[in-house]
């Protein structure tokens, strides 16, 4: 990547930093409740409402709270949350790990699983096609978490294979952690799994098509090498944009799949924040989500940057 176009990208960063922040912080104000009622209770007097906002500075105009929110951010302090007084920096380090696990167990799954569907499917028109079609429609209709459900009500609840809620650390033993991860990134791998087949078995037909493919089996390279090394290659640079849209799509995803599989994330976390007015918590998860976007961006771009120089060698 050159310079320029570090630049480009850091300017564009700090834009999406700055508009993401702010519209969750005035979206979070919007929402019906109050977090110095929360903490006080329905019973307490008038004064000690009021002084428990101006504590919590929940009394200052919703512009002035981002600025002290971006002012202490940038001193490395994320706030206390006003619901349990607990530092952000400990309720997201004691949630980070579920997230984190299902994000990249997902990404992983369906990174390989897309591509491997979808190389097939362009080497074998036809059949196996249209099923690709097929489950891409149903995948992208279908939303996560009523996928998630039925998952849990038959896997868990009829079967009893996994468990229907819950999280277990890697640190007490990687069978329990992986078995308690099944349902979950299934769920967030199935929809995108099917879209990311077709989207990759468009790219590879369309450069099996290509003039280049013709002079390669003229020349004896086996239909094994051509579509796994070549027509692969060739269809490499629409392939990371759409991986890098599924790793967005995939940090979002994880708040309604946490939530329905009971998982101890951040993600799913979110939503409760949200609904108590635990500002603070909120903002440093945006921070989060905001980061894991503008980092995809910069690997997609590195890796456009790469693919250039050797289309052009």
């Amino acid at each position: 990547m050159s310079l320029r176009r570090f630049i480009n990208w850091f300017a564009m960063s700090l834009v999406l930093f700055f508009v993401l922040s702010a519209l969750l912080f005035v979206l979070v104000s919007l929402t019906p409740g109050d977090a110095a009622r929360m903490i006080v209770g329905p019973n307490a007097s008038q004064e000690h409402y009021e002084m428990v906002r101006q504590q919590l500075g929940l009394d200052l105009p919703i512009w002035q709270q981002y600025g002290n929110w971006l002012v202490d951010l940038f001193h490395g302090d994320l706030g206390r949350s006003v619901v349990s007084g607990t530092p952000v920096s400990q309720v997201l380090a004691d949630r980070i790990e579920p997230t984190l696990a299902l994000i990249i167990g997902a990404f992983i799954c369906e990174s390989i699983l897309g591509i491997v569907f979808g190389v097939i499917g362009a080497s074998r028109p036809g059949v196996v096609g249209k099923t690709a079609d097929t489950l891409s429609v149903i995948g992208s209709s279908v939303p996560n978490f009523w996928i998630g459900l039925v998952l849990a009500a038959i896997f868990a609840v009829q079967l009893r294979w996994f468990p229907t809620s819950g999280y277990e650390p890697i640190v007490d033993g990687i069978g329990p952690w992986l078995w308690h991860l099944v349902l979950p990134i299934t769920t967030l791998t199935l929809g995108g799994t099917a879209l990311l087949a077709k989207q990759t078995r468009d790219a590879v037909a369309e450069q099996l098509a290509q003039p280049y493919i013709v002079l390669l089996r003229a020349h004896g390279v086996s239909e094994r090498r051509i579509l796994w090394r070549h027509a692969l290659r060739g269809a490499a640079i629409p392939i990371v944009t759409i991986l890098g849209m599924k790793m967005v799509g995939l940090t979002t995803g994880t708040v309604l799949v946490e939530s329905v599989f009971v998982i101890p994330g951040f993600a799913g976390y979110a939503v409760n924040a949200t609904l108590l007015h635990d500002i603070p918590v909120v903002q440093a998860i945006t921070l989060i989500f905001a980061i894991v976007i503008i980092i995809t961006n910069l690997i997609v771009e590195i890796l456009y940057a790469r693919l250039n120089v050797k289309e052009m060698s």
